[in-house]
């Protein structure tokens, strides 16, 4: 398996992408948008992952490289090639698909449940309720043709759907405890009270529980998406 991911800051990596993909031998590429902005051809891309980042996906006048990379990622859903987006990964799958990307009512940081929401096959069906890992202030309307997965009170859209092999969520199942802390460590200036947002001190008293379970449904987002064994 070929996989591509497309990085944005050097302290949002794959976390516990990394490890499945190394169990099943995978070879990975990146284009690193904060080195190079250069992306290579899709022709024997077995998967692209979008990961997340502090920008916004509407800043093509500052960051130009956002408008070759939602065409990337616009070309590979239409060659149909699984296509995972990540928190501003699933914002630019939107925003590459003609979707509205704006600010959502409030900020969401920190380890909050998420509802799932009834669907039929071929989509991916999340747990009544999980607790997972959040860290974004905007939100998306659903492409054409999507189907929403996810929803919570705080964020409607949390996880969608295209096809059989598009998945864009909002929030961070590959996170682990390094990833989480280097997150901290760079944007802490963004905890700032609200009804959404977790302090740092309970930011850093996760259980290795709660990592344990997201990283468990993110394997099986990524055997939904790849069809790869467990």
């Amino acid at each position: 398996m070929n996989v591509h991911v497309l990085q944005h800051v050097a302290f949002e990596g794959l976390g516990s992408i990394r490890e499945w993909l190394d169990a099943r031998g995978a070879q990975t590429s990146s284009t690193r948008f904060f080195e190079n902005a250069r992306l290579p051809a899709l022709d024997g891309v077995d998967l692209l992952i979008a990961m997340g980042g502090p920008m916004s996906v509407n800043d093509e006048t500052e960051l130009p490289w956002l408008r070759s990379e939602k065409q990337f990622v616009r070309d590979a859903v239409a060659r149909n090639i699984p296509v995972l987006g990540v928190c501003l990964g699933a914002q630019l799958i939107a925003s590459a698909l003609g979707s509205r990307v704006f600010r959502n009512p409030v900020k969401e940081i920190g380890w909050f449940p998420v509802q799932a929401v009834s669907v039929a096959q071929p989509a991916f069906r999340f747990p009544p309720e999980c607790l997972v890992f959040h860290w974004h202030g905007e939100s998306f309307d659903l492409p054409d043709g999507a189907v929403r997965l996810v929803k919570s009170p705080a964020c409607e859209n949390q996880a969608f759907q295209l096809k059989q092999n598009v998945i864009g969520l909002q929030f961070h199942l590959e996170t682990t405890r390094e990833s989480t802390l280097a997150i901290v460590e760079h944007c802490r200036d963004e905890l700032v009270p609200g009804p959404y947002v977790q302090s740092e001190e309970e930011l850093r008293a996760i259980p290795a529980s709660s990592y344990e379970a997201v990283n468990r449904l993110m394997s099986d987002v990524l055997i939904h998406l790849t069809g790869a064994p467990d």
